[in-house]
C-alpha cells in the first residue's frame, strides 16, 4: 500500500537529505511533478507533455476535457504502472534459478540446450548451424557454477526492478529477451563452431546498457553506473572462461533498444519503440542466418 505523508509535508525537506518521493518515502528521487513540484518516484511519475506529473495531479486534471485513457497513469516509456514493479524481474529470476537446479548433474540436458554451432555427438551433427535455433533463447537461462548463476542474477534483481519500473513490463521482458538473443547470435557468428556457450550475462549486460541511458534520460549522476561498466567490461576481457562475444552483443542491443523506449516522441511513440523492437530482431534474425549459411 503507497505511503502518504501528512497533508502539506514535503518529505525533501528532511534537513540535509535527498528527496524522497511523496508516496513511498524509502525510495529517494531526483525527479518532480512539474505542475506541484512534489518529488516523486519512477513508480509514481506520469509522462506529461513537459516532464513528469504526479498521479494526484493527473487525476485533478481529468476533468480538463481530455480523453480519460490520456491521463492513465504511465512510466517512462510509456508502458502501465503496475502495483508490483518487479514482477517480471521475479519471474525470470525464478525461471533462471529452476533450469540451474533441473540440470544439476543431468550433463545430457545441458548438452541438449546450451549454445554452440556444429558439433559431433552421438546422435551426428548437432547446434543451430542444423536448425536448433532454439539453443539461442535456451542457453540464456542455463548456468553451470553457483557463482556465475549467484552473479547474474544479483545484477538482474539489481538492475531489473528500476528498470521495469520506468519501461513497464512488456517493454521491459522485450528488452531483457532481445539483449540475451542478441549476444547469443554474437557468439554464433564469431566464436568456434564447437565453443560452447551458456548464461544470462548477454541480457544482463543488455539491462546494464539500457541503465546506462535510462539514467542519462532522466538527468542522474552518471559516474556510478559508467565505473560499474567499466568495472564488467574490463571482468569481460581480462577473465578466462567468459563468451565476451555474448557480453558485447548485449551491450549494444540493450543501449540501443533504450534509446528507442524512452526517447521515442510521445505523438510516434508505439511506431518508434515497435520498429526498434523489430530492427533488433531483425538484426539478430540476419546474424544467425548469415552465419549459418557460411557454416553449410
Amino acid at each position: 500500500m503507497d505511503q502518504q505523508p501528512p497533508a502539506g509535508q514535503d518529505p525533501s525537506a528532511v534537513p540535509g537529505g535527498p528527496p524522497t518521493c511523496y508516496r513511498h518515502p524509502d525510495r529517494e528521487t531526483g525527479i518532480r511533478c512539474t505542475r506541484c513540484e512534489r518529488p516523486i518516484c519512477t513508480e509514481c511519475m506520469v509522462d506529461a507533455s513537459v516532464g513528469f506529473q504526479c498521479p494526484e495531479c493527473v487525476r485533478a486534471g481529468s476533468g480538463t476535457g481530455h480523453h480519460p485513457a490520456a491521463n492513465r497513469p504511465r512510466t517512462l516509456a510509456g508502458g502501465t504502472v503496475a502495483a508490483d514493479p518487479r514482477l517480471v524481474t521475479k519471474i525470470l529470476l525464478g525461471i533462471n534459478v529452476a533450469v540451474f537446479l533441473a540440470v544439476l548433474g543431468r550433463e545430457w540436458l545441458l548438452d541438449d540446450l546450451l549454445l554452440f554451432g556444429r558439433a559431433y555427438s552421438s546422435d551426428g551433427l548437432e547446434g543451430v548451424a542444423e536448425g536448433q535455433w532454439y539453443r539461442l533463447l535456451t542457453s540464456m537461462f542455463l548456468h553451470q557454477e553457483v557463482w556465475h548463476i549467484a552473479f547474474n542474477m544479483l545484477g538482474l534483481w539489481w538492475l531489473g526492478g528500476p528498470l521495469e519500473a520506468a519501461l513497464g513490463r512488456v517493454r521491459y521482458l522485450a528488452l531483457y529477451l532481445l539483449s540475451g538473443l542478441a549476444g547469443s547470435a554474437l557468439t554464433y557468428l564469431i566464436s568456434s563452431p564447437q565453443q560452447g556457450s551458456l548464461g544470462a550475462s548477454g541480457a544482463i549486460f543488455g539491462l546494464l546498457g539500457a541503465t546506462v541511458v535510462l539514467m542519462r534520460r532522466m538527468n542522474y549522476d552518471m559516474r556510478p553506473v559508467l565505473a560499474l561498466l567499466a568495472l564488467n567490461l574490463l571482468f569481460t576481457f581480462t577473465w578466462g572462461g567468459i563468451a565476451w562475444e555474448a557480453h558485447v552483443g548485449g551491450l549494444i542491443a540493450g543501449v540501443l533498444l533504450a534509446i528507442g523506449l524512452v526517447h521515442a516522441p510521445r505523438e510516434r511513440r508505439n511506431l518508434v519503440q515497435y520498429g526498434t523492437c523489430a530492427l533488433v530482431l531483425a538484426g539478430v534474425i540476419g546474424t544467425v542466418l548469415a552465419r549459418t549459411a557460411a557454416l553449410s
